[in-house]
């Protein structure tokens, strides 16, 4: 790092560690949830055909998205 970034931002140097990046932001009073209307039905969309390879990529995206918190369980009734 240090050949990489100016001495005088080291001391920020902590903010950009892996670990500090997959933190999500603490939450504030203007995060909001999208609530849907009393007896909702989703549209039915085009499916797209995904090649193995693709399918593997999209699983393992969403598998970190879960583990890092960007991201929770859909909750059914």
């Amino acid at each position: 790092m240090e050949e990489l970034v100016s001495r005088k931002f080291w001391k920020w140097k902590k903010v950009f560690r892996k670990e500090e990046l997959e933190k999500m932001p603490t939450r504030k009073l203007w995060d909001y949830a999208i609530e849907l209307k009393e007896g909702f039905v989703p549209k039915k969309e085009k499916v797209y055909l995904l090649s193995r390879e693709e399918k593997e990529e999209v699983q393992a995206f969403m598998k970190d998205q879960l583990r890092k918190g960007y991201i929770q369980p859909l909750k059914l009734p």
